[in-house]
């Protein structure tokens, strides 16, 4: 058999990998992802718990939905997402990010399957999930529309999708390369590239060619003064969240 098209990036793979040992380090190169992390979850749990029928009020509210956290890293969400009931399975290309989450979510007791592997490698085992998380990734794949197209063909018909990535503007220039990269130096120079970024437009059209439908589409916006995070309805100039669904 002839292995499966994989949409990594193996220069962008190493930049992870180079940092892994930091994933859990709230003030080292992954600070803006701690910081952003409370809004996120709080995003992805109100999508999952809506589609669903869940009760977010109940102790595990995802008991029995299987959810793919791909590009996990250190597994930032893939923890929280098994401390709510959820079954995960997080997969991530680069091995020293798997093998730091793995040992993490060991000293938390929780049991979560990691995998170092592709999204296309997951599709031609087979495998299918109730809600695919792919967050911070997008932009760093080799063929985005492809990649959308793979995270389609891990959804069970009904299942979700949620990404989050960055938007192309000069905003996002200024605060993800200039301000982070540059002056606050919280993570290597090189991280992003900015021609790689996406419009939301721009994504929900590759959601919509890949047979999925958006059903959300919202900004997270960074507060410089409280070093907080919000969604917002109307700022998607700089990070954003989207979910979309393949219909039953």
């Amino acid at each position: 058999m002839t292995s499966p098209i994989s949409s990594i990036d193996p220069a962008e793979i190493a930049k992870f990998e180079a940092m892994a040992a930091e994933w859990w380090d709230p003030r080292g190169k992954f600070r803006p992802l701690h910081l952003m992390n409370p809004v996120r979850l709080d995003y992805i749990a109100t999508q999952i718990a809506a589609e669903f029928g869940r009760d977010r009020r109940s102790l595990r509210p995802f008991e029995g939905l299987r959810v793919l956290d791909i590009g996990c890293g250190g597994g930032l969400v893939s923890e929280p997402m098994a401390r709510l009931g959820a079954k995960v399975t997080g997969a991530d290309a680069a091995e020293g990010n798997i093998a730091v989450a793995q040992v993490h979510a060991q000293q938390q007791g929780l049991a979560i399957e990691y995998v170092s592997t592709t999204a296309e490698a997951l599709v031609a085992e087979g495998r299918l999930f109730d809600v695919v998380l792919a967050l911070e990734i997008v932009e760093h794949v080799a063929d985005p529309a492809a990649f959308v197209a793979t995270c389609k063909q891990l959804l069970r018909p009904g299942g979700l999708v949620i990404l989050s990535t960055l938007n192309r503007t000069a905003k996002s220039f200024g605060a993800a390369i200039i301000g982070a990269e540059w002056v606050l130096r919280w993570l290597p120079r090189g991280t992003h590239d900015w021609a790689r970024f996406l419009t939301p437009d721009e994504l929900a059209a590759m959601a919509e060619g890949a047979g999925l439908t958006v059903a959300d589409r919202r900004g997270m916006v960074f507060n410089p003064l409280t070093f907080g995070w919000s969604l917002s309805d109307r700022d998607l100039s700089v990070n954003y969240i989207m979910t979309a669904r393949r219909d039953a």
